[in-house]
């Protein structure tokens, strides 16, 4: 039987971590808007305040492996509880990689302010970005609330994101061939829109993450996938 007073120590020890991924999160989301902001308004200043905030996010997930490492130390967890923390762990890494997604979307802001703007692409990759926080926001709710049914539905909401960047490759495409001038943007929007397209995937994973938090299982059937699109290298 477990030590009430364990039990106890514990669950403060989970709430406060639950609190910096809550945080993490939001700061996530912040980074995902502002720097598809950015990139359509060519806010240069914006972009750098994207860049640095980084950090910050990087902070937080060291933060999170500490106490969730000091938390299997001291409490010894089991079962659901280690489950619990295991979660914690994959949805902090999956975070700061979406962080680094939107980091990479804004350091390219600058290079294509020097750059003739691509009609309507850039609104696009602000739209496609906006569903992804969305998502990202829901599956964080989900994981709060322990919503196995909100967690599905972003599941699902990737093939949206999918879609969004089928349609952005072929107006790329389009857009090259009927200009070579355009080439090199083009080439730089769509690597910005395949980290968008993944960072979909990673809340996707998170997504799934939850629904294994809940039920114990992962879930069985594959999710749609709508990345129809040969990939095309862009400029570093």
């Amino acid at each position: 039987m477990n030590d009430p007073h364990i039990t106890s120590a514990f669950d403060r020890d989970l709430e406060a971590i639950q609190a910096l991924v809550m945080k993490m999160g939001g700061l996530v989301e912040v980074a995902i808007l502002d720097g598809a902001k950015s990139l359509e308004t060519r806010d240069v200043e914006l972009a750098r305040k994207v860049e640095a905030g980084d950090k910050a996010i990087d902070g937080l997930e060291m933060r999170i492996n500490e106490e969730a490492t000091r938390a299997i130390a001291l409490r010894g967890p089991v079962a659901e509880d280690l489950r619990v923390i295991l979660t914690v762990l994959k949805l902090a890494a999956s975070l700061e990689r979406v962080g680094d997604y939107a980091k990479n979307m804004a350091k390219r802001t600058s290079v294509l302010a020097e750059l003739g703007s691509i009609q309507g692409t850039e609104s696009a990759l602000r739209r496609m970005a906006r569903e992804v926080q969305l998502m990202l926001k829901d599956m964080l709710d989900a994981y709060i609330q322990r919503d196995v049914t909100l967690a599905q539905d972003v599941r699902n909401r990737d093939l949206d994101v999918d879609q969004m960047y089928n349609a952005l490759f072929r107006e790329f495409l389009t857009f090259m061939m009927e200009d070579p001038r355009n080439i090199t943007a083009c080439m730089h929007l769509h690597f910005i829109a395949k980290n968008v397209e993944r960072m979909g995937d990673l809340v996707t994973n998170m997504a799934e993450q939850v629904i294994y938090l809940v039920t114990g299982e992962m879930p069985e059937e594959g999710r749609a996938k709508d990345d129809r699109t040969p990939y095309m290298t862009a400029l570093d």
